[in-house]
């Protein structure tokens, strides 16, 4: 049966007119999202990121994100790019005006950051601030790996980076539960000032613990100044410092002419590991590498 031609026609013309319709209808709906369809293909700028504390930083470029960080911290020291990255000073004593004159979107630090007032007022200029919780644990090292992820938005990478850092967690502990000697140790902090010891609850006491070792400071938290009557108290067999310290001292020799360590079996031995501080200290993803080559040099040390 054949169709009115004219039919036809008209059925078309409607068709055009209706999609005209819909057409004029969806324009200011357009308008108000920007403009065009192809407004909504375009894909959202990277965030600006400022890393507070140098694991993050670490993280940061192992995920490949250093083209999104603006600014980080004095303790970012590793990799040798992040000296040249803008410094907002030392990250327990950072200023609001210094972090939002770099425009970031998002801080990430640790709760070791502060003061706390300045990062609310961050906050209140619309920034995101992420804090990790500090616990000198693997856990840790594993929360700054995802936290880091999710704020530069490279989950996938941070999924894959802490599989391979699982598995080196895991063989250096197995290196570590194979030792048969716990060495005595206790940490000398010394960047600048009176020498400080380790006590409980510190970065130090912790690595101490996880490189296999005991802290030899049991009896406080935190720090307290370096005293001969707690360094033979103590007894330690190996003393530890950071490379930067043993340079604030004079050097190692200068460090063995301080009367405070004389009655230590550590000095009759001359018993001394010494690391950078960031790798050191820093619980970030050199933790294994870091706590790998501090068991094996104490324990080379008392050999």
């Amino acid at each position: 049966m054949l169709r009115d031609p004219m039919a036809v026609q008209s059925g078309v013309h409607a068709g055009v007119r209706r999609q005209l319709l819909r057409s004029a209808l969806a324009a200011p709906l357009l308008s108000a999202l920007g403009g065009s369809a192809a407004w909504a293909a375009t894909p959202a700028r990277p965030p600006r990121i400022v890393s507070l504390g140098g694991a993050l930083t670490e993280v940061v470029y192992l995920l490949g994100a250093q083209g999104q960080l603006v600014g980080t911290d004095t303790t970012s020291l590793f990799p040798e790019a992040a000296l040249r990255t803008a410094k907002v000073g030392y990250m327990r004593q950072l200023s609001a005006e210094g972090l939002l004159s770099l425009k970031p979107d998002a801080v990430v630090g640790t709760t070791e950051a502060g003061p706390p007032v300045v990062l609310d007022q961050v906050r209140s200029a619309g920034v995101r601030v992420e804090l990790v919780q500090a616990d000198h644990t693997w856990d840790e090292v594993r929360r700054k790996v995802s936290t880091v992820g999710r704020v530069a938005g490279r989950e996938r990478e941070a999924q894959a980076l802490q599989a391979e850092l699982d598995a080196q967690w895991a063989a250096v502990n197995k290196v570590v539960a194979a030792a048969t000697r716990r060495p005595r140790a206790l940490f000398i902090l010394s960047h600048g000032g009176s020498p400080m010891v380790a006590g409980t609850g510190t970065a130090a006491d912790a690595l101490i613990r996880l490189a296999g070792g005991t802290n030899a400071i049991t009896q406080f938290a935190g720090y307290r100044p370096l005293t001969a009557e707690a360094m033979a108290s103590a007894a330690p067999e190996v003393l530890l410092n950071s490379t930067q310290g043993i340079e604030a001292l004079g050097g190692e020799a200068a460090f063995w002419q301080r009367p405070e360590l004389a009655l230590t079996p550590a000095f009759r031995r001359k018993a001394l590991v010494t690391m950078e501080a960031s790798h050191l200290l820093g619980f970030g993803p050199r933790l294994p590498s870091a706590v790998r080559e501090l068991h094996t040099r104490m324990l080379a040390a008392l050999a």
